[in-house]
């Protein structure tokens, strides 16, 4: 009996340089964990916030990868993406309801941590995880509620990459928790008293996203 003959790898040296480098593209959701104080207003409002439903927002960055061993790479991948998260504010008691959309555009710069397991021909799946390090170039003034402008947190992530001619390309899924209260509670300058119930109501508001990422390395 002939032996089969195993069909050739492409690229079959992609994963032993030193460096190499890439760009991403990707979608997005952002939610919020939200912790209220209970606050009653002077004219006995109570308000509560929730994000009811989520909006599809677009990634995309660069990627820079070192090659630390055969199964373990560090890489760096500053991004940018675009969404926004929609506000919706209930008394608790006449069930009033106030809403605000605020665009959310953060540039982002993670550092991952890469392990991969043995490819096998054409794809070779992998763990990621790190941190990362947000600044919110959206922010606005006169809002019901306003964020810090930097925000930080934990990144983990799963993927699997597929060996092209020419490129690899490495879908991704990615879940992002941030670790840092990012509602402000300055809001001195807001010409609208009436909105600071709302900020008054809020305790603490930390950042969660689930991201799709296509990495063309």
């Amino acid at each position: 009996m002939e032996a089969q003959i195993q069909k050739p790898k492409k690229q079959p040296f992609a994963d032993q340089k030193l460096y190499h480098f890439g760009f991403l593209v990707g979608i997005h959701t952002q939610d919020m964990i939200l912790s209220h104080t209970g606050y009653t207003s002077p004219t006995g409002e109570a308000w509560f916030a929730e994000i009811p439903s989520y909006s599809v927002g677009f990634s995309v960055g660069i990627i820079a990868d070192r090659y630390i061993s055969e199964h373990f790479n560090l890489r760096v991948s500053p991004s940018l993406h675009f969404g926004e998260k929609g506000f919706v504010f209930r008394e608790q008691k006449t069930g009033e309801e106030y809403k605000n959309t605020f665009k959310t555009n953060y540039f982002s710069i993670p550092l991952h941590l890469k392990f991969s397991a043995n490819r096998i021909q054409d794809y070779r799946p992998y763990l990621l995880a790190g941190g990362y390090a947000n600044m919110d170039m959206s922010s606005k003034k006169d809002q019901a509620l306003r964020f810090k402008r930097v925000d930080y947190g934990l990144e983990f992530g799963v993927g699997c990459n597929f060996y092209l001619a020419m490129f690899k390309l490495c879908p991704e899924l990615r879940f992002s928790f941030g670790l840092t209260d990012i509602i402000s509670k300055d809001n001195s300058d807001l010409t609208d008293k009436d909105l600071l119930k709302f900020r008054d109501s809020m305790s603490s508001g930390k950042t969660r996203m689930i991201s799709l990422i296509f990495n063309f390395e």
